[in-house]
């Protein structure tokens, strides 16, 4: 069994053979004169103990050791796809509505579902926290999916609330701001939510996520006729 030495002098690693135990020699790589550990005085690094309690987390990872993350930020060829989806959505809207004289309320649905996993994966690679490992591949794109429907789900919630609030017709007849404002604003709550369940976005950065969907989905609203918000001007 090898003897492993370390130079007091450079601090060089190597090991001897175990009939050179207690003997004086010079260290290979500085020169200068150290004694050989005798077989009894090694130090005996053991394994590290991964039975402590907290020291492995449910992916079977050290979380006392330190690792590089893999980094998602700011991933031009997402983002790219994205827009481009976005863009030829409204388009599609667009020429609809040239096709008809009533606003198009089908395209404007269908929208707000399809666009609801792509801006949330894209709004992922650039609000989520860099403290965290990122996710990826088809993890990435389940989470993205459900937050993205959820999000789509809220524009369902907003007519259905209002209705029982405020009537069947309140959309028709038109909304006071105060009651869009009771409208929107908690349900902006809970896809900042959504975005912390799903994707593990700080609240501040949820909201943005959420926000960044709705302002999106307003623009096909506008693009297809209708108005900026049910029961909010015409449409």
């Amino acid at each position: 069994m090898p003897i492993n030495v370390i130079c007091p002098g450079c601090h060089a690693r190597f090991a001897v053979a175990e009939k050179f135990a207690g003997q004086q020699g010079p260290c290979p790589k500085c020169k200068q004169p150290i004694t050989i550990p005798k077989l009894d005085e090694q130090v005996v690094i053991h394994a590290p103990d991964h039975s402590e309690a907290g020291a492995i987390d449910s992916k079977g990872r050290n979380v006392l050791k330190t690792y590089r993350k893999t980094d998602a930020k700011f991933q031009p060829l997402v983002l790219t796809a994205v827009a481009g989806f976005v863009l030829v959505t409204l388009l599609v809207a667009l020429v609809l509505r040239g096709m008809q004289d009533q606003p198009d309320t089908l395209m404007s649905v269908l929208g707000a579902i399809l666009l609801g996993p792509p801006l949330a994966w894209a709004g992922y690679t650039f609000l989520r926290d860099d403290e965290l490992e990122a996710y990826q591949g088809m993890e990435l794109a389940i989470r993205s999916v459900g937050c993205g429907l959820v999000y789509a789900l809220l524009w369902g919630v907003y007519m259905f609330v209002g209705g029982q609030l405020w009537g069947a017709d309140a959309f028709t007849k038109g909304l006071e701001i105060w009651q869009m404002f009771a409208l929107v604003i908690p349900l902006l709550a809970v896809g900042a939510g959504a975005a912390y369940v799903a994707l593990d976005l700080e609240p501040g950065s949820g909201f943005f996520h959420v926000a960044m969907y709705f302002a999106t989905t307003v623009i096909l609203r506008l693009v297809a006729g209708m108005s900026v918000l049910p029961g909010i001007g015409t449409g």
